[in-house]
């Protein structure tokens, strides 16, 4: 009898998991692909913008429209067909990974959420479109997009989460010569 409860709540634990890795999939595809979208439509290609009470953040920050045929930092230009099957395979590891990980709580879900939504939302572009959509220009670092930083920060998240782990692990120490019975 006692196994019954006990898989009901293994049940929901493992939907409450799911559910955090989806809704992050969700939020950031939809995010990502709105405001390319809004950019594609509002600004002109190859031009920046900014609203004028703003104009004195333009050697800082501004939205500048470019179509990125290539990868991160503008490598691999025009390896569209390279690119999208890179990225299904990308894709498909970091769900693997989440699934065979042997510990995965709601931050490391919300992690891998933010990474396979900024890879999904990048591989949207790139098969719809034929290159990225990215707008955001922060100083003379590349122009990105959302998807881009959705990924950067899942990786920073990731490396947290796997270091906080790791310290939380159990040491197994060696017994010195006094404690050997």
């Amino acid at each position: 009898m006692d196994e019954k409860p006990t898989l009901l709540a293994e049940q929901i634990t493992t939907r409450k998991k799911y559910s955090v890795l989806l809704v992050a999939v969700t939020l950031i595809v939809a995010f990502d692909q709105c405001t390319k979208w809004l950019v594609r439509e509002n600004i002109p290609i190859n031009t920046s913008w900014l609203p004028d009470s703003l104009n004195w953040l333009s050697p800082y920050a501004r939205i500048t429209y470019i179509q990125n045929s290539g990868s991160s930092f503008g490598m691999f230009q025009n390896a569209k067909v390279f690119l999208a099957v890179l990225a299904v395979l990308i894709i498909l590891g970091a769900i693997y990974y989440v699934v065979t990980m042997d510990f995965v709580d709601d931050w490391t879900m919300a992690a891998a959420g933010l990474y396979i939504g900024g890879a999904i939302g990048n591989l949207i572009d790139r098969l719809s479109i034929g290159s990225v959509t990215d707008f955001v220009s922060v100083g003379t670092f590349y122009i990105f997009n959302v998807a881009d930083a959705s990924i950067n920060v899942s990786v920073a998240m990731l490396i947290l989460i796997v270091f906080i782990h790791e310290r939380r692990k159990p040491t197994m120490s060696t017994p010195t010569e006094g404690e050997i019975s």
